[in-house]
Protein backbone atom coordinates (compact mmCIF):
# COMPACT_ATOMS: atom_id res chain seq x y z
CA UNK A 1 0.00 0.00 0.00
CA UNK A 2 1.63 3.35 -0.95
CA UNK A 3 1.32 5.58 1.95
CA UNK A 4 2.95 6.77 4.84
CA UNK A 5 2.29 4.74 7.94
CA UNK A 6 0.87 8.37 9.46
CA UNK A 7 -0.85 11.24 8.01
CA UNK A 8 -2.53 14.13 9.38
CA UNK A 9 -3.51 17.13 7.51
CA UNK A 10 -4.99 20.26 9.13
CA UNK A 11 -7.35 22.49 6.70
CA UNK A 12 -8.16 25.69 8.89
CA UNK A 13 -10.66 23.79 11.36
CA UNK A 14 -10.81 20.37 9.68
CA UNK A 15 -8.48 18.02 10.57
CA UNK A 16 -8.29 14.59 8.85
CA UNK A 17 -6.17 11.69 10.61
CA UNK A 18 -4.91 8.52 8.79
CA UNK A 19 -2.12 6.36 9.79
CA UNK A 20 -1.54 2.35 9.16
CA UNK A 21 -0.49 -0.24 11.52
CA UNK A 22 0.28 0.94 14.96
CA UNK A 23 -2.00 1.47 17.30
CA UNK A 24 -2.07 5.22 19.34
CA UNK A 25 -2.67 6.00 22.95
CA UNK A 26 -2.60 10.28 23.31
CA UNK A 27 -3.79 12.38 26.31
CA UNK A 28 -5.14 15.16 25.01
CA UNK A 29 -6.00 18.76 26.48
CA UNK A 30 -9.76 19.91 24.65
CA UNK A 31 -8.84 23.93 24.17
CA UNK A 32 -12.47 23.73 21.77
CA UNK A 33 -15.25 22.10 21.21
CA UNK A 34 -14.83 19.24 18.53
CA UNK A 35 -16.75 16.76 16.18
CA UNK A 36 -14.87 13.74 15.60
CA UNK A 37 -15.90 10.99 13.26
CA UNK A 38 -14.20 7.63 12.40
CA UNK A 39 -13.54 6.36 8.79
CA UNK A 40 -12.10 3.88 9.60
CA UNK A 41 -11.13 1.72 12.83
CA UNK A 42 -12.13 2.66 16.15
CA UNK A 43 -11.18 5.87 18.75
CA UNK A 44 -11.87 4.95 22.50
CA UNK A 45 -12.23 8.01 24.84
CA UNK A 46 -11.63 7.31 28.67
CA UNK A 47 -11.93 9.78 31.39
CA UNK A 48 -12.27 9.27 35.09
CA UNK A 49 -15.92 7.16 35.60
CA UNK A 50 -16.70 7.44 32.06
CA UNK A 51 -15.89 5.83 28.70
CA UNK A 52 -16.84 6.03 25.28
CA UNK A 53 -15.97 4.22 22.08
CA UNK A 54 -16.91 5.23 18.26
CA UNK A 55 -16.35 2.45 15.97
CA UNK A 56 -16.06 2.84 12.25
CA UNK A 57 -19.27 5.55 10.62
CA UNK A 58 -19.72 6.54 14.38
CA UNK A 59 -19.49 10.29 15.19
CA UNK A 60 -18.87 12.15 18.79
CA UNK A 61 -18.71 15.78 20.24
CA UNK A 62 -15.92 16.84 22.60
CA UNK A 63 -16.58 19.45 24.68
CA UNK A 64 -13.85 21.87 25.71
CA UNK A 65 -11.79 22.27 28.73
CA UNK A 66 -11.31 18.46 29.39
CA UNK A 67 -7.98 16.28 29.18
CA UNK A 68 -9.12 13.12 27.96
CA UNK A 69 -7.01 9.93 26.80
CA UNK A 70 -7.86 8.66 23.36
CA UNK A 71 -6.78 4.98 22.14
CA UNK A 72 -6.71 4.87 18.66
CA UNK A 73 -6.90 1.22 16.62
CA UNK A 74 -6.57 0.32 13.29
CA UNK A 75 -8.94 -1.38 10.91
CA UNK A 76 -8.28 -5.35 11.72
CA UNK A 77 -8.31 -6.19 8.16
CA UNK A 78 -6.97 -2.86 6.49
CA UNK A 79 -4.74 -2.26 9.25
CA UNK A 80 -5.80 1.60 8.53
CA UNK A 81 -6.96 4.25 10.96
CA UNK A 82 -8.63 7.20 9.62
CA UNK A 83 -10.34 10.21 11.23
CA UNK A 84 -12.06 13.69 10.70
CA UNK A 85 -12.25 15.98 13.59
CA UNK A 86 -13.79 19.48 13.09
CA UNK A 87 -13.15 21.99 15.64
CA UNK A 88 -15.36 24.94 16.51
CA UNK A 89 -13.42 28.03 17.66
CA UNK A 90 -15.20 30.81 20.03
CA UNK A 91 -14.91 33.75 17.84
CA UNK A 92 -16.86 31.04 15.25
CA UNK A 93 -19.43 30.07 18.05
CA UNK A 94 -19.85 33.79 18.76
CA UNK A 95 -20.52 35.32 15.13
CA UNK A 96 -22.92 32.11 14.58
CA UNK A 97 -25.34 33.09 17.93
CA UNK A 98 -24.86 36.37 16.96
CA UNK A 99 -26.13 36.21 13.23
CA UNK A 100 -28.79 33.58 14.35
CA UNK A 101 -29.56 35.62 17.60
CA UNK A 102 -30.52 34.28 20.97
CA UNK A 103 -34.25 33.72 20.70
CA UNK A 104 -33.98 30.66 18.34
CA UNK A 105 -31.76 28.90 21.33
CA UNK A 106 -33.51 26.95 23.65
CA UNK A 107 -34.76 28.62 27.03
CA UNK A 108 -33.43 25.50 29.28
CA UNK A 109 -30.69 23.86 28.81
CA UNK A 110 -28.28 22.31 31.40
CA UNK A 111 -24.62 22.18 30.64
CA UNK A 112 -23.38 18.07 30.79
CA UNK A 113 -20.57 17.25 32.84
CA UNK A 114 -19.06 14.23 30.61
CA UNK A 115 -17.20 15.62 28.01
CA UNK A 116 -18.17 13.61 25.49
CA UNK A 117 -21.17 13.01 23.97
CA UNK A 118 -22.01 10.40 21.04
CA UNK A 119 -23.79 11.42 18.25
CA UNK A 120 -26.70 9.23 16.64
CA UNK A 121 -26.28 7.81 13.19
CA UNK A 122 -28.31 10.67 10.91
CA UNK A 123 -28.28 10.86 6.83
CA UNK A 124 -27.08 15.09 7.37
CA UNK A 125 -24.16 13.17 9.63
CA UNK A 126 -23.35 10.72 6.68
CA UNK A 127 -23.66 13.21 4.15
CA UNK A 128 -21.60 15.87 6.39
CA UNK A 129 -18.31 13.21 6.28
CA UNK A 130 -18.98 11.73 2.72
CA UNK A 131 -18.02 15.06 1.16
CA UNK A 132 -15.51 15.42 3.77
CA UNK A 133 -13.08 12.02 2.87
CA UNK A 134 -12.68 12.70 -0.68
CA UNK A 135 -9.88 15.00 0.99
CA UNK A 136 -7.71 12.62 2.77
CA UNK A 137 -6.14 11.72 -0.93
CA UNK A 138 -6.44 14.94 -2.90
CA UNK A 139 -3.99 17.60 -3.37
CA UNK A 140 -6.99 19.71 -3.89
CA UNK A 141 -6.90 22.41 -0.80
CA UNK A 142 -10.61 23.50 0.21
CA UNK A 143 -11.14 27.34 -0.27
CA UNK A 144 -12.17 28.97 2.96
CA UNK A 145 -16.19 29.37 1.85
CA UNK A 146 -16.44 25.78 1.52
CA UNK A 147 -14.45 24.79 5.46
CA UNK A 148 -16.58 27.25 6.90
CA UNK A 149 -20.13 25.50 5.70
CA UNK A 150 -18.76 22.11 6.78
CA UNK A 151 -17.85 23.60 10.00
CA UNK A 152 -21.57 24.78 10.23
CA UNK A 153 -23.10 21.33 9.18
CA UNK A 154 -20.82 20.14 11.51
CA UNK A 155 -22.50 22.58 14.46
CA UNK A 156 -26.05 22.28 12.94
CA UNK A 157 -25.33 17.98 13.69
CA UNK A 158 -24.33 19.15 17.31
CA UNK A 159 -26.90 21.04 17.57
CA UNK A 160 -29.55 18.52 16.32
CA UNK A 161 -28.40 15.91 18.76
CA UNK A 162 -29.00 17.23 21.97
CA UNK A 163 -30.60 20.22 23.41
CA UNK A 164 -28.51 20.46 26.46
CA UNK A 165 -25.43 20.86 24.24
CA UNK A 166 -26.49 24.50 24.07
CA UNK A 167 -25.35 25.37 27.33
CA UNK A 168 -21.56 24.03 26.71
CA UNK A 169 -21.34 25.84 22.99
CA UNK A 170 -23.29 29.51 23.53
CA UNK A 171 -22.06 29.83 27.33
CA UNK A 172 -19.80 33.40 26.28
CA UNK A 173 -18.57 34.70 29.42
CA UNK A 174 -18.45 38.48 29.99
CA UNK A 175 -16.05 40.54 27.77
CA UNK A 176 -13.87 40.75 31.08
CA UNK A 177 -13.87 37.40 32.03
CA UNK A 178 -11.31 35.51 31.11
CA UNK A 179 -11.86 31.79 30.15
CA UNK A 180 -11.36 29.48 33.52
CA UNK A 181 -10.27 26.32 32.18
CA UNK A 182 -7.94 27.46 29.67
CA UNK A 183 -6.15 30.07 32.31
CA UNK A 184 -5.27 27.36 34.60
CA UNK A 185 -4.51 24.88 32.25
CA UNK A 186 -1.45 27.36 31.38
CA UNK A 187 -1.25 28.17 35.34
CA UNK A 188 -1.63 25.20 36.79
CA UNK A 189 2.07 25.22 38.00
CA UNK A 190 2.06 28.44 39.85
CA UNK A 191 0.80 28.63 43.57
CA UNK A 192 -2.27 30.80 42.75
CA UNK A 193 -4.74 30.73 45.38
CA UNK A 194 -8.09 30.47 45.00
CA UNK A 195 -8.49 34.43 45.53
CA UNK A 196 -6.04 35.18 42.62
CA UNK A 197 -7.56 32.64 39.96
CA UNK A 198 -10.64 34.54 40.80
CA UNK A 199 -9.23 37.75 40.23
CA UNK A 200 -6.70 36.71 37.23
CA UNK A 201 -10.32 35.85 35.17
CA UNK A 202 -12.24 38.41 35.87
CA UNK A 203 -14.44 36.97 38.59
CA UNK A 204 -15.54 37.51 42.48
CA UNK A 205 -14.64 34.96 44.58
CA UNK A 206 -18.21 33.22 44.54
CA UNK A 207 -18.66 33.88 40.79
CA UNK A 208 -15.33 31.62 40.18
CA UNK A 209 -16.39 28.74 42.76
CA UNK A 210 -20.18 29.11 41.08
CA UNK A 211 -18.88 29.04 37.38
CA UNK A 212 -16.24 26.13 38.17
CA UNK A 213 -19.18 23.73 39.55
CA UNK A 214 -20.37 24.44 35.95
CA UNK A 215 -17.72 22.83 34.07
CA UNK A 216 -15.96 20.24 36.38
CA UNK A 217 -17.08 18.07 39.45
CA UNK A 218 -14.05 18.36 41.14
CA UNK A 219 -13.07 21.91 43.27
CA UNK A 220 -10.87 23.93 41.56
CA UNK A 221 -7.63 22.53 44.36
CA UNK A 222 -8.44 18.90 43.73
CA UNK A 223 -8.50 20.11 39.88
CA UNK A 224 -5.42 21.65 40.16
CA UNK A 225 -3.36 18.40 41.81
CA UNK A 226 -5.57 16.25 39.79
CA UNK A 227 -3.73 18.43 37.08
CA UNK A 228 -0.20 18.58 38.20
CA UNK A 229 0.01 14.73 38.82
CA UNK A 230 -1.03 14.31 35.37
CA UNK A 231 1.62 16.31 33.80
CA UNK A 232 4.18 14.58 36.40
CA UNK A 233 2.98 11.31 35.00
CA UNK A 234 3.95 12.35 31.61
CA UNK A 235 7.16 13.80 32.61
CA UNK A 236 8.45 10.59 34.69
CA UNK A 237 6.76 8.09 32.28
CA UNK A 238 7.16 9.54 29.04
CA UNK A 239 10.03 12.08 28.91
CA UNK A 240 12.21 9.85 31.63
CA UNK A 241 12.31 12.89 34.11
CA UNK A 242 13.49 12.55 37.56
CA UNK A 243 11.19 12.51 40.02
CA UNK A 244 12.66 15.88 41.62
CA UNK A 245 12.60 17.75 38.51
CA UNK A 246 9.03 16.34 37.57
CA UNK A 247 7.45 17.17 40.68
CA UNK A 248 8.97 21.01 40.55
CA UNK A 249 7.90 21.68 37.08
CA UNK A 250 4.38 21.08 37.86
CA UNK A 251 4.11 22.86 40.79
CA UNK A 252 4.61 20.46 43.72
CA UNK A 253 7.06 21.24 46.61
CA UNK A 254 7.31 18.44 49.09
CA UNK A 255 8.55 14.93 47.70
CA UNK A 256 6.78 13.05 50.50
CA UNK A 257 3.23 14.48 49.94
CA UNK A 258 4.09 14.20 45.94
CA UNK A 259 4.74 10.49 46.30
CA UNK A 260 2.01 9.66 48.53
CA UNK A 261 -0.83 11.14 46.36
CA UNK A 262 0.90 9.77 43.47
CA UNK A 263 1.11 6.44 45.05
CA UNK A 264 -2.71 6.80 45.50
CA UNK A 265 -3.92 7.74 41.90
CA UNK A 266 -1.04 5.76 40.28
CA UNK A 267 -0.95 2.60 42.24
CA UNK A 268 3.21 3.02 42.42
CA UNK A 269 5.59 5.27 44.08
CA UNK A 270 6.96 7.97 40.99
CA UNK A 271 10.73 6.09 41.44
CA UNK A 272 9.45 2.79 40.10
CA UNK A 273 7.40 4.60 37.21
CA UNK A 274 10.22 5.42 34.95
Amino acid sequence: MDMEDKHFTNYSNIFLNMKVMEDTVCDYGIPEHCLIYVFSGRVDFNEPNHAVTIKAGECAFIRKGHRIKMTKYSDENTHIYQSALLRFPRKFLLEYYRHHGDEKFPGIARRSKKSTLRIPSRPDVTSLFESIFPYFNSSVVPDEEWLEMKLKEGLYVVLKSDTDVYASLFDFAEPWKIDMLGFMEENYMYDLSIEELAAYTGRSLTGFKNDFRKVSELTPQKWIIKRRLEAAHELIVNQHCKVNEAMMNVGFKNLSHFSRIYKETYGIAPSFNR
